[in-house]
């Protein structure tokens, strides 16, 4: 009876603890970059900022060991948010194209937009994400940048900084 005991509690946490990675590993983890928009910057016309993104999840960042772990990373979500000065009303920008690329620039993918920002949204916007890619070969890479390509509603009257939150969801990969 011991024994049976035994075993079906190592076998219970074991499942458990695989459930728990596989939870962990699928789960969704944030990119956030912080980007300057230039007071100077003109209404009307098509401009963008740049800027390296980074991750609490250190897994993922292409510094850890396991990014041979993951595979199918795609974009589950994108926010962007005013953060200085914080009460910016995002309603100043007609629209917002969020890209990731590499951290040389090259092989640039739009992940999410919105053309249709309100006057009146406020500081913190959704925007409508495109998951229909994988991005590991980004994700995976030793650094991540994200461009805010931007048309301004209206002028600005300082500089302002908006943080970009993107959230990658992925999968395990059990091939490795």
């Amino acid at each position: 009876m011991k024994k049976t005991l035994i075993v079906l509690i190592a076998t219970a946490s074991i499942l458990t603890a695989c459930g728990t990675m596989q939870s962990i590993i699928r789960s969704t983890f944030p990119y956030t970059a912080t980007l300057i928009v230039p007071g100077s910057a003109k209404t009307n016309t098509s401009l963008s900022a740049t800027s390296s993104a980074s991750s609490f999840d250190q897994i993922f960042t292409g510094q850890g060991s396991n990014t041979s772990s993951i595979k199918e990373v795609r974009i589950a979500s994108a926010r962007v948010e005013a953060s200085n000065p914080v009460s910016q009303n995002l309603g100043a920008f007609k629209s917002i194209r969020l890209y990731i690329s590499r951290g040389d620039g090259s092989s640039e993918v739009m992940v999410a937009q919105r053309s249709d920002i309100s006057s009146t949204v406020g500081n913190s916007l959704v925007l409508d994400i495109d998951n229909s890619r994988f991005l590991d070969d980004y994700i995976k890479g030793s650094t991540v940048r994200v461009r805010m390509e931007y048309d301004l509603r209206s002028s600005l009257n300082s500089d302002v900084s908006v943080k970009a939150s993107l959230g990658l969801s992925t999968a395990p990969d059990t091939t490795k």
